[in-house]
């Protein structure tokens, strides 16, 4: 059976008592966590909401929306983790399968962050929502998180490329909790800097320079992926 390169890379073997430890090598968290950090600081449902809620209804509000955001996060990894590690045990396969699926996303991700980039006109309007209190925006966040497509195929990508059929409960949990902080400081970021109409004109000014640097970024590490594969054949 062909192995992945994740699965090349990071396979390990492992012993019943070490259920419970750290046994995957940090560099395998730094790479899931540095494609989502890449992923959130680009323009997306999340952003944008935490960006105009912090502009219509301050701060405070902003805030409570960023951590919905880290919350919704680590509620995404931690399930799909989960689910994924269960699938890669039951179907030794799928995680060769999963690797190509990573692949794809990535490339898809670039061509639509290039494509946004080469924009003729950037979008500069934004519109503050305003009203809202701290659990309504928490909760408004939340539920656009937990509905944001783009954060379903972030995960199927990120999950394409770590070993999650090698993780334990502990590479897990500190998966989850990196996402989480990552998430939660981007957002938290987003709400201090850019609660102001200006600010917020500014960054959707310099979201094509983002958009591009991202589209590069998972381009490059798309082909990281596939080529191996390709070129051994599957």
């Amino acid at each position: 059976m062909p192995i992945s390169p994740s699965g090349r890379r990071w396979r390990r073997r492992f012993r019943p008592h070490d259920a419970a430890l750290l046994t995957l090598p940090f560099g395998a968290f730094v790479t899931v966590w540095t494609i989502l950090a890449m992923n959130i600081i680009s323009p997306g449902p999340n952003v944008l909401n935490t960006i105009t809620t912090a502009m219509g209804s301050g701060r405070a509000a902003g805030l409570a929306s960023a951590l919905a955001v880290g919350l919704g996060i680590g509620i995404w990894c931690l399930a799909m983790s989960l689910g994924m590690a269960a699938m890669f045990r039951l179907l030794p396969l799928a995680e060769t399968a999963m690797t190509l699926v990573a692949a794809a996303l990535l490339g898809y991700f670039a061509a639509r962050y290039l494509r946004a980039a080469f924009r003729s006109a950037p979008d500069t309007s934004l519109v503050g929502r305003g009203g809202l209190g701290l659990g309504a925006a928490f909760l408004r966040s939340l539920s656009i998180n937990a509905t944001n497509p783009k954060a379903l195929t972030t995960w199927i990508a990120i999950l394409g490329i770590f070993p999650t059929a090698e993780a334990r409960p502990g590479d897990i949990a500190l998966l989850t909790f990196g996402a989480c902080v990552i998430s939660l400081t981007i957002h938290t970021l987003y709400a201090l800097a850019f609660s102001t109409p200006a600010a917020g004109r500014a960054y959707r000014r310099a979201a094509p320079v983002i958009s591009g640097l991202v589209g590069l970024f998972f381009l490059g590490f798309a082909a990281r992926l596939a080529l191996p594969l390709l070129y051994a054949g599957f």
